[in-house]
């Protein structure tokens, strides 16, 4: 399966939900792409719509090695991986943890504008990415939610490689995949048009989205 775009396969994931009828009281976007995907959804349901996330902590030595995740309220998680062939004391991981922090702070804040964050508390969550390459930063959101709610957190993303698929299957209560690529290179590779989403166009998305549900 291939998607012409981000719009596209937002409407793909909302029929699926609709006919597998898993329900859901908001829904929430992982930035950027995962947003544009989300905001899809929440329209076609007519519910909140409103970004989370978490990031990574990137090796000191090489930027593309992911020795953690962050989430929103500062919780760290390290890859197992990441445990055995580091050598980073924990000084230095909080460090770099602090940083990451304020990084997403400061996201979410520019987002989001004046607006106060959705309450979490009791609801039935939907997660939404535009795809899924190693699941890592996906599965630091997940935890920062079950954190944040008693009630279930279904992951819905266009595509996904098939072990990130399987490691998450354990984390959520539902997860929808339309496309798992036998031989998976990268989330673009299902897109006709995997242009960049920037800031400002999910400023605007959420802002449109409070419009509609203040």
């Amino acid at each position: 399966m291939v998607f012409t775009n981000r719009r596209e396969a937002g409407h793909l994931l909302a029929r699926a939900l609709e006919d597998k009828q898993i329900e859901f009281d908001l829904v929430l976007g992982i930035p950027r792409g995962g947003v544009a995907v989300a905001e899809v959804i929440a329209s076609y349901f007519n519910c909140p719509l409103d970004a989370v996330m978490a990031k990574k902590i990137a090796s000191p030595a090489w930027d593309e090695f992911a020795i953690g995740a962050v989430t929103p309220d500062g919780e760290t998680l390290i890859p197992e991986r990441a445990q055995k062939i580091m050598d980073t004391d924990s000084t230095a991981m909080e460090i770099l943890a602090q940083k990451v922090k304020e990084n997403i702070d400061g996201r979410l804040k520019r987002y989001r504008g004046h607006r106060p964050p959705l309450d979490l508390q009791g609801k039935n969550i939907l997660l939404v990415d535009d795809g899924i390459a190693t699941g890592f930063t996906l599965k630091a959101a997940v935890k920062y939610l079950q954190r944040q709610t008693d009630g279930k957190i279904t992951v819905a993303v266009p595509v996904s490689s098939k072990n990130a698929y399987l490691n998450l299957l354990e984390e959520v209560d539902q997860l929808l995949v339309l496309e798992i690529p036998e031989k998976f290179y990268a989330v673009s590779q299902v897109y006709q048009d995997f242009t960049a989403v920037e800031d400002r166009d999910v400023m605007n998305i959420l802002k449109r989205s409070f419009q509609e549900n203040p």
